[in-house]
């Protein structure tokens, strides 16, 4: 029998060898040593490390690790170009973008095997999905800088960006990165992840060509403590991390308290779930595609399985048999299909993980296959007969490892997928598109494919809920992302409050029965914990009440009470809106009371603050179902759904100023969306806001929606932000607080919203909008396909 014959008998694949010389001369043409690339020019090298092929263990190239030195003078050099690059028009950064895209494509087998040298992904995926990913990125915000203005009317560049990319997408994550801040206007310091710099310097060279003005692009090269010379350095403005949520938690409390924009894009341990029903066959190859893709090193692999236990044997056997023909071996040989892990330190990793499950009860099944006998090399692997608690299935692996579990009800399978701290991505797979489409929304998970997986576009933001970060990357959100207000560069310090000495510090000294205004949690009106009330005063000093000193247990009953509400967000929007005309119109029918609570403790007249306290309840009445998403048109036959969703239980801590504006200008944009809250009002004119439970009462608020607890507002903030159930916080206080509470977040990694000492005037029109309906919602991505 002939070679041909023979092949079509056994259907092997012969190698099918990338030459590596281009790559290898270009790295020749630099002397295989590299500096940073700062202000259009590089730098001699300093002191350097090596970045070796994970495939073969050879030195590519040695890297400098720069020093805060060589970050200042990143920082400098984007500095000095900011004011220019950001005065140019959308149509001419634009047109930046769109060469860097064509140079990008002119040399895409380069870079293609660039990447594949030094990452150690096949060529196939390098070649097929990662650069034509990094030129239609640059392509897709040429024109968004373009039609910026009418996008984001009234919004301004941050500056200067600091950027930190991981090493599992080199050149990718440099894209998703650097294309949205050019476009807005942004200058951008980049540092690459240190196991893979080569792509990122290549780049340099490319902007280079493209004649992009000096300062605009930065690369520094180096380790971890070049990262931390980026974050902490005081002439940034903006930060954006992809990585480890161990690391996001330590940037996020670096950056705590010095109004830096902040996004983040963490890690993932996101479920694949196979219904009964689906096709196995196409769902087994997708499972390939999201767990074996690029050696399972992906921040939204499908690294959890959950199958219904009905076809659980079944689909095992055939996934089993499927895995058996994955072909693990040289990165550079196009019929491979795993390659090589990018360090040794990441292989042992991995193996030190499934030993510690398999001490755990856990049974790990690999196929019967030869690995290259050097090289960063694991074998694809099955992980059953596991709990829900087993370390394989709570923590990221970031490897070649899927981890399989079964489950009865779609109800169970929300439950599984959910019971997790992470929520960046999810796939489903049913041949029922109403099955698919009722459990994606009850997903915790910023993108859910359906009938398919690894899917990225452009257009379409990627991002996670919970420790998988926040902000989003890719499409309007994404570029959303580098924008600000122009509005909040004018912000001045709020003014100092004017506090009248107390007259009465004895409360026994006050010759009337028990009026001290309870706290309103779970729909019922609650005695503080402690025991304790707090006085409050007139603006003359005059005792005028009490409420109770809420502590510690007060705000656990009352995020209780938000969590068992949480139903409130999947109310239709029509009905929320109708609970908040109905709060509007029975506080305007007691404005005469309002009004004359407000003069009691501030002195001024009370009228005009209830009047824009109606007005704004009547005004995100309005917005709760108009605020909405959006369908993108991927390249792929598909449609993503971009679905506005609330954040979850949210703390708002109220400013001490505006009585009762300064709480509900707060709480009616999240109740809005579909937020419960525990609010802390003023602490110095609570009294306010403790009238208003009775007409929370009559206005058929579900019990658990609106929570209040009084007390000392520092205090009380710093207890919600370390609270795990609190999925969002707003603080308006002083910037000494707003620093404490950005740091407490990082917990649970919280979305924050911190005032930081500046006087947000929260009667302004500007705040009856989308500013704070953004901040109390997330996008989640629906990636449906159709055709036949």
């Amino acid at each position: 029998m002939n070679k041909i014959a023979q092949i079509f008998e056994s259907l092997d694949y012969g190698p099918a060898p990338e030459g590596p010389q281009p790559a290898l001369d270009w790295l020749d043409s630099h002397g295989k040593t590299f500096g940073h690339y700062i202000d259009g020019q590089w730098t001699k090298p300093g002191k350097t490390f090596s970045s070796d092929n994970p495939a073969t263990g050879a030195s590519l190239a040695q890297i400098t690790d720069g020093t805060a030195e060589d970050v200042d003078a990143a920082v400098k050099a984007a500095r000095a170009a900011f004011p220019l690059w950001s005065a140019l028009s959308g149509y001419e950064r634009g047109k930046y973008l769109y060469a860097i895209a064509r140079l990008i494509q002119k040399h895409a087998r380069l870079f293609a095997v660039l990447e594949s040298l030094d990452n150690g992904k096949p060529i196939r995926e390098s070649r097929d999905v990662d650069i034509p990913l990094v030129a239609r990125h640059f392509y897709h915000h040429a024109g968004w800088a373009q039609h910026l203005s009418r996008a984001f009317p009234d919004h301004v560049p941050y500056g200067v960006c600091g950027q930190i990319i991981p090493w599992n997408f080199p050149l990718l994550m440099l894209a998703w990165k650097i294309a949205p801040a050019l476009a807005a206007g942004n200058t951008v310091i980049l540092k690459p992840a240190e196991f893979t710099s080569l792509t990122a310097l290549l780049f340099a060279e490319i902007c280079d060509r493209a004649g992009l003005p000096k300062g605009v692009v930065n690369i520094v090269t180096g380790e971890g403590g070049t990262g931390q010379a980026i974050t902490g350095h005081p002439g940034i403005d903006k930060i954006a991390f992809t990585g480890s949520t161990e690391v996001g938690k330590a940037i996020r409390a670096a950056t705590a308290g010095t109004g830096k924009g902040l996004s983040l894009e963490l890690g993932g341990k996101s479920p694949y779930i196979v219904f009964e029903d689906a096709d196995i066959d196409s769902a087994i190859e997708g499972l390939v595609d999201a767990i074996w893709f690029n050696q399972g090193q992906v921040c939204c692999a499908g690294s959890r399985l959950l199958v219904q236990e009905s076809i659980e044997e079944r689909f095992i056997t055939k996934l089993k048999l499927r895995m058996s023909t994955l072909r693990v071996g040289d990165p550079l040989d196009k019929s491979v299909d795993i390659g090589a892990l990018v360090a040794q330190v990441q292989v042992t990793r991995v193996k030190d993980m499934l030993k510690a499950g398999a001490k755990e009860g856990a049974v790990i099944y690999e196929p019967d296959m030869d690995l290259p006998a050097k090289g960063c090399f694991l074998k694809p692997a099955l992980v059953t007969n596991v709990s829900p608690a087993n370390t394989l299935v709570t923590e990221e692996i970031f490897g070649p490892v899927l981890v399989a579990m079964s489950f009865r009800t779609p109800e169970e399978a929300v439950q599984l997928a959910n019971n997790t701290k992470y929520g960046l991505a999810a796939t489903i797979w049913s041949e029922n598109i109403n099955l698919a489409l009722d459990i994606a929304p009850k997903i915790k998970a910023g993108v859910v494919w359906i009938n398919g997986t690894n899917q990225f576009d452009a257009a379409v933001g990627f991002g996670g809920y919970k420790e998988s970060g926040y902000g989003r990357e890719g499409g309007k959100e994404g570029l959303a992302a580098y924008l600000k207000p122009a509005w909040e560069k004018d912000l001045k310090p709020a003014p100092a409050a004017k506090i009248a000495p107390a007259k009465a510090a004895n409360p026994l000294d006050n010759g009337h029965v028990d009026q001290t205004a309870k706290m309103y949690i779970g729909g019922k009106q609650a005695r503080p914990d402690s025991g304790y009330s707090r006085p409050v005063h007139s603006a003359t000093g005059a005792l005028i009440g009490e409420v109770g000193d809420g502590n510690r247990k007060d705000i656990r009953n009352a995020v209780e009470a938000a969590r068992a509400a949480l139903g409130w967000s999947t109310t239709a929007a029509h009905s929320r809106a109708q609970i908040l005309y109905f709060l509007a119109e029975n506080l305007d029918y007691r404005r005469e009371e309002f009004a004359a609570r407000i003069k009691a403790q501030t002195g001024e007249d009370g009228a005009a603050e209830v009047a824009l306290s109606v007005e704004r309840l009547f005004a995100f009445a309005g917005w709760a179902d108009k605020y909405d998403g959006a369908v993108h048109n991927p390249p792929q036959r598909t449609v993503a759904i971009a679905m506005v969703e609330p954040i979850g239980v949210i703390g708002i801590v109220a400013p001490p100023s505006r009585p009762l504006l300064g709480s509900i200008a707060l709480i009616a944009p999240a109740l809005a969306m579909g937020n419960p809250v525990v609010l802390v009002p003023s602490d110095r004119s609570p009294l306010s806001v403790t009238d208003l439970y009775q007409v929370i009462e009559t206005s058929d608020v579900p019990h658990g929606v609106i929570n209040i607890v009084t007390g000392d507002s520092i205090t009380l903030a710093k207890t919600l932000a370390e609270h795990d159930g609190v999925d969002g916080l707003w603080f308006a206080g002083s910037a000494e607080a707003s620093a404490m509470v950005e740091r407490a977040s990082i917990s649970n990694l919280k979305q924050t919203w911190t005032s930081r000492g500046l006087y947000y005037d929260l009667a302004d029109r500007r705040f009856e909008g989308d500013y704070f309906l953004s901040k109390a919602t997330q996008v989640k991505n629906v990636w449906v396909p159709y055709g036949a």
